[in-house]
């Protein structure tokens, strides 16, 4: 049987769907907490990543050698970039790119060294299927959440996005930082801090990875207003719909 992890950076982003496994069992391995169970009836490993690359990247790590996963599925929250990608909305990143890389003129900005690429492309079948269950998710948006946080936050009509998911260890929280990410990068949907690093330990493993971001934010000066409570009343429980979706459209 196939074995999936569902990673989060954040515990808050998790904890819808860690209610979702009935058996699951805890087990901390290098600092980092993971949970053994099933989900629907498959078996997957549940795992907080902590922030940032490096944290992303050790989790994988582990998640692939220790645990022995076979495909990785990454759920969490992002700071929408391009426009028309709004708070309460969607991204599935189709490929990522870290947007601090850049050890130029040894190599072209951007370009992860001794790879010859900048951007890492997510799995497509297991991206395919996630849009699915992404989509199925904000049909139920009615029934998803609380009428006072869709209010809260403004959340009408959420969309689906599809393409470039950017990451890098900072947290872009200024309008100044947003409008230069957007200008040097102008196909990214999303900011996050995590993604493109997991992205390359799958890359070498040939694990397939697939992610899901809600957008939290528009990466901007007001970045940091609400965070916990979009992530308690938002965040996670989108996160429980899609997986939900996600594992119910396997079953088929």
């Amino acid at each position: 049987m196939t074995r999936t992890a569902i990673v989060s950076a954040l515990r808050e982003e998790l904890a819808a769907v860690l209610e979702l496994m009935p058996d699951e069992q805890r087990q901390v391995v290098a600092g980092r907490e993971f949970w053994r169970g099933h989900l629907h009836g498959y078996e997957v490993v549940a795992a907080l990543s902590g922030i940032g690359k490096v944290a992303a990247a050790t989790t994988a790590t582990l998640l692939i050698e220790r645990f022995k996963v076979d495909d990785v599925l990454f759920t969490g929250v992002a700071g929408g970039l391009a426009p028309g990608v709004r708070v309460g909305d969607l991204v599935v990143a189709s490929e990522f790119l870290q947007h601090d890389m850049d050890a130029s003129p040894l190599f072209p900005r951007y370009e992860i060294p001794g790879t010859g690429l900048s951007r890492l492309p997510a799995d497509q079948a297991l991206t395919a299927t996630l849009s699915r269950a992404a989509q199925a998710a904000l049909a139920d948006l009615p029934h998803l959440l609380d009428p006072a946080a869709r209010q809260e936050f403004g959340l009408q009509a959420p969309r689906l996005h599809r393409g470039l998911l950017v990451s890098g260890d900072r947290f872009v929280a200024s309008a100044a930082e947003s409008q230069a990410l957007q200008q040097a990068l102008p196909e990214a949907l999303a900011v996050e801090m995590e993604g493109a690093a997991f992205a390359q330990v799958c890359r070498d493993f040939g694990v397939p990875l697939a992610v899901v971001r809600t957008v939290s934010d528009r990466a901007d000066d007001a970045a940091h207003v609400d965070f916990l409570r979009f992530l308690r009343g938002v965040a996670s429980p989108y996160s429980a719909a899609v997986l939900e979706h996600f594992f119910k459209t396997l079953a088929i």
